[in-house]
């Protein structure tokens, strides 16, 4: 069983981002779709294929309108941050 989360937290602020749109996709087909809560956090997925996905971040940065990352899921559970401000943006495999 393969399963996704994911936590965005806006650094700008110091703070994590409520109400942001994230989207899971396989090949060409969205598979999921989520909205952050009030800690910026978003469960994506339970019950996943392990295999390759790509995420897309609609951040609330005036400059990162959209980021999208590539990620091989394996068995077991995956959280994927993501810190972004006005004047950058990063990722990195949480646990």
């Amino acid at each position: 069983m393969t399963s996704l989360s994911t936590h965005v937290l806006d650094t700008a602020v110091g703070k994590p981002a409520p109400d942001i749109t994230v989207e899971l996709h396989r090949g060409t087909e969205q598979i999921a779709s989520a909205r952050t809560d009030a800690d910026g956090r978003a469960r994506l997925a339970d019950d996943l294929e392990p295999g390759a996905y790509r995420l897309v971040f609609h951040p609330p940065s005036p400059f990162f309108r959209r980021v999208e990352l590539e990620v091989e899921l394996g068995d077991g559970h995956h959280h994927v941050p993501l810190l972004v401000s006005p004047y950058g943006c990063a990722t990195y495999r949480g646990s």
